[in-house]
This record gives structure tokens, C-alpha cells and sequence, in this order.
């Protein structure tokens, strides 16, 4: 189980998710208003203890000339899901799996490529391995935001929490 956080840790993770590259911990010790070092000892603690897990790229598939971005639906029997998504993501193309905790359709594939060819093998990659596509479906677009929990404190953006569940 996870740790309780509290509304510095919540400013943190508000701000590096939106933006964590161009974000300085004097910047953000400014907007929550604690020290520098504080932010950064935080950062770290988080980092520690997992909830932080990484910082990656955001990256416009399209306009790295893989215009084509699908999300396989896949049936999977449960008791060999990990295998099974292993197996997956050691597929050239194979850029995100999602274990489904519940249902049939219990893997989400999304991939990208070049051409109907590079889908194709992807596909037929998925199918050798001795699971069923229950559907593919083309993205048209990927809207990313912070989570709404996590906010930045004393500013009106703490508005966008629940606090009728507090």
C-alpha cells in the first residue's frame, strides 16, 4: 500500500507533470512556497519510494515518421497474463502494454508504425505467440494532463480537487 501524501508532495508531483524537464526545484520551491532543498529532498523521498518511477518523453509518434498508432485489444487466460505480456513487449512496434485486473479482453497493446506493413507483422508477431485480437482500434489523437489529485497548494488550482470526500 502506498503512503499518505501531503499537499507539498502533491504540489510536486503537480508541477513535474507538467512539465519535469524545464521545471527547477528553486521554481518550484517558489510556486509551494518551501525551500529549494526541500523540494529536492522530497523529490528524492518520492523517487525512493516509487512514486516517482521515471521521468520519460512525451513523444509525437507522427512526427517521428510513425504515423500510425494502433491499440490491439487482446484476450489473454489469466493465469498466463505476465507471460503472455512479456512476450508482447518483445515485439518490435510495441511501445505501451496494459494488464487489465478484470474481463476477457485483459491486454491493451498500443503500437505504432510506418505502414499497414509494419501493423501487419506486429499483428501476425501478436498471433504467433498464441493470443487472440479481440479488436484494433486507430488513435486519432493523445490528450495527456496532471491528475487532478495532485494540485498545487494555495492556489486556485486546488479548486479541482474533491473535497467532498476529504
Amino acid at each position: 500500500m502506498g503512503r499518505e501524501l501531503d499537499d507539498v508532495d502533491r504540489s510536486i508531483l503537480y508541477l513535474l507533470q507538467q512539465n519535469a524537464r524545464e521545471t527547477t526545484a528553486e521554481e518550484m520551491a517558489d510556486k509551494v512556497g518551501v525551500s529549494a532543498s526541500t523540494i529536492r529532498n522530497r523529490i528524492d523521498k518520492l523517487e525512493a519510494d516509487g512514486i516517482i518511477r521515471g521521468y520519460h518523453p512525451e513523444i509525437d509518434y507522427e512526427a517521428a515518421n510513425l504515423p500510425l498508432q494502433i491499440t490491439f485489444v487482446i484476450s489473454a487466460p489469466p493465469s498466463e497474463l505476465q507471460d503472455y505480456s512479456a512476450q508482447i513487449r518483445g515485439i518490435q512496434g510495441v511501445i505501451d502494454v496494459r494488464e487489465m485486473l478484470t474481463g476477457r479482453r485483459n491486454i491493451h497493446v498500443d503500437v505504432v508504425g510506418t505502414s499497414t506493413k509494419d501493423i501487419t507483422r506486429i499483428t501476425d508477431a501478436v498471433h504467433d505467440i498464441g493470443v487472440k485480437i479481440e479488436s484494433s482500434e486507430m488513435m486519432r489523437r493523445r490528450h495527456v494532463q496532471p491528475f487532478n489529485h495532485f494540485f498545487l497548494q494555495g492556489t486556485e488550482e486546488m479548486d479541482a480537487r474533491d473535497t467532498e470526500h476529504e
